[in-house]
């Protein structure tokens, strides 16, 4: 099934495209991933570190337009699984966001100094996470400061 989805801030430095994508469906998917941030910044109730759930990897693309994530949630913890349930899309591609001011509500855009990351096996690349119908899937990711929103 194709899907175009407008942006609401995602927390990435780059523009992002809203591309056509096919996904295959996946319904009753339940995805955990398991993120750790190792930069210097606190996580807790007030400094988020956000997961985002794409159909497309094209979010990541410099200079693209902008899109929405399938899925968003935070956690309050330098190391927590952020669960997604009830997913209908496979492959899923998961990008993260930490906010050192604690001052972004994920509504907008990120805040200068904002950590961003990508689920990936190259760096820069989003990678995508296969999903089966009626399975949890689990998958670790890491997101340090090494990219940080000017």
């Amino acid at each position: 099934m194709l899907h175009r989805r407008s942006f609401i801030a995602s927390g990435f430095l780059v523009s992002f495209l809203s591309a056509a994508t096919k996904a295959t469906a996946a319904k009753g998917s339940t995805l955990q991933v398991h993120v750790t941030y190792t930069g210097a910044g606190t996580v807790d109730d007030a400094h988020k570190l956000y997961v985002s759930l794409w159909d497309t990897p094209d979010f990541a693309k410099v200079g693209a337009s902008p899109t929405t994530p399938i899925a968003l949630k935070f956690v309050t913890a330098k190391s927590a699984v952020a669960e997604f349930t009830d997913l209908d899309k496979s492959p899923v591609y998961v990008g993260m966001v930490f906010d050192p001011t604690g001052k972004w509500d994920a509504q907008s855009d990120p805040p200068s100094g904002t950590s961003l990351g990508l689920y990936s096996t190259e760096p820069g690349v989003p990678a995508p996470v296969p999903l089966d119908p009626g399975k949890t899937t689990k998958i670790s990711a890491t997101l340090d400061d090494s990219y940080k929103k000017p």
